[in-house]
């Protein structure tokens, strides 16, 4: 191996959102391996501040701020026929730096991290091509296409049939493609057709994501009992989460917990979101300092999304504080733990709103699962243990797939007559949010 180059369509630092905490960790990793350059997008300007925290450990970097508004990556995608996700992120200027840097001869291997940066990989790249997609993108848009009005439908459609051909292209050029659980690899290969396809889950900072480390707690005059959901507040199955649970299932737990509280944890919540805080006992926090403030002081942390792709991290950091989850069968997904042991899995929003009440009844039975919860994932869900198969991918070396495929993970499975969110929709929940 000479030198890596890392392709990230968000900054990876920090690492405060889902699709940034697996690219931060995985960078991490690569580093130890060899020099690193990376190519990548900010956000924001907030984003564009922690560029030299980043280049502290890198060979070198290019960092853009990514101002292309989406009507104008929604005309380029109708003029060339390509995904709008594709153009949001097509830049001539990274283009450029990329094969500047690829004429050099030093770059041996090329890690991609999601699908709208495959862009950027030559069509003829003679060396290593690993691509991470995390998930399948393109069947997040085909669910998006059964609702809403016409022309919303017929655009999500669209971006569905593209993106799919996209990531088919992609696989069939990579030399590895993962994925973010073994139920998103089997989707994903028997969707595209791909072979070289593995898992490569996500992990947790179990040191950080600790109920005894040292953080700021929340004052101890906030009502009780206290419902938290965390996560990137724009993001369309985040908001939608919410929403459902705010308007169905805390009146019904609010009719036996007139004090409980719903807290919904995230920065940038859409105007939907901060209007459910006039609903009763409904908080819209915003961006917050430390995430582990809300945690801590949860009662219990649901995960109520409808439509979901890969492994929630939400639900990760919530167990490994130690605090009872109740999730949705499509946040569940890719979760490699029990049901009814390590968290609660139920099929809607009223079976959502029983089995929290239900813990707000029995406390010790909720200590008991979050104790449980957060032994399990110490225990199988650390980053070098998530990362390992890493090692013989960049190293060139045999491919892991035959032995990654035949492991049996303890994961949820849906209860004998309800059906898995694949089989039900063709969905899954993203790792973005």
């Amino acid at each position: 191996m000479r030198e890596i180059l890392f392709l990230a369509h968000r900054i990876p630092w920090p690492a405060d959102r889902g699709d940034k905490i697996r690219s931060h960790n995985i960078l991490k990793h690569l580093v130890e391996m060899a020099p690193v350059h990376v190519g990548t997008f900010a956000d924001d300007a907030r984003d564009l501040g922690f560029v030299g925290e980043m280049e502290g450990i890198l060979a070198s970097s290019h960092v853009e701020l990514r101002r292309k508004p989406q009507w104008q990556a929604g005309v380029e995608a109708l003029l060339t026929g390509q995904p709008v996700s594709v153009c949001s992120f097509g830049s001539g200027a990274m283009q450029d730096w990329v094969d500047h840097l690829l004429a050099t001869g030093r770059v041996s291997h090329i890690f991609c991290f999601s699908g709208q940066m495959a862009q950027y990989v030559p069509q003829k790249f003679d060396g290593n091509f690993i691509m991470d997609f995390v998930d399948a993108d393109s069947a997040k848009f085909e669910s998006y296409s059964e609702e809403g009005n016409p022309f919303m439908r017929w655009i999500n459609a669209r971006e569905g049939r593209l993106l799919g051909a996209f990531e088919r292209d992609v696989a069939s050029r990579a030399d590895a493609s993962l994925l973010v659980s073994v139920v998103e690899a089997e989707f994903f290969r028997t969707r595209t057709g791909a072979a070289n396809v593995m898992a490569l889950g996500n992990g947790i900072d179990t040191q950080f994501y600790d109920p005894a480390a040292t953080f700021k707690k929340l004052h101890p005059a906030f009502p009780d009992p206290l419902i938290v959901f965390t996560g990137q507040m724009d993001y369309r199955p985040n908001v939608e989460a919410v929403t459902d649970f705010a308007t169905h299932a805390m009146p019904i737990i609010r009719a036996r917990y007139p004090e409980a509280s719903f807290a919904i944890v995230g920065r940038n919540p859409a105007q939907s979101v901060s209007d459910l805080s006039m609903l009763p006992g409904v908080q819209v926090t915003g961006p917050v300092d430390d995430v582990r403030t809300w945690l801590a002081a949860a009662d219990v942390v649901v995960a109520p999304l409808r439509i979901a792709r890969g492994v929630q991290n939400k639900v990760l950091e919530a167990m490994a504080m130690a605090r009872p989850v109740v999730a949705s069968q499509a946040a569940a997904e890719g979760i490699e733990a029990e049901a009814g042991v390590h968290f609660y899995v139920e099929p809607d929003v009223f079976a959502e709103a029983e089995r929290v009440c239900a813990l707000l009844d029995q406390p010790q039975a909720a200590l008991k699962t979050g104790v449980a919860a957060r032994a399990h994932v110490v225990l199988h869900y650390g980053w070098d243990t998530r990362l390992a198969a890493l090692n013989a991918l960049m190293q060139n070396s045999v491919h892991p797939f035959a032995s990654n495929q035949e492991e049996k993970p303890l994961r949820y499975t849906p209860p004998m007559g309800v059906p898995s969110t694949f089989a039900r929709n063709g969905t899954g929940v993203s790792a973005n949010g």
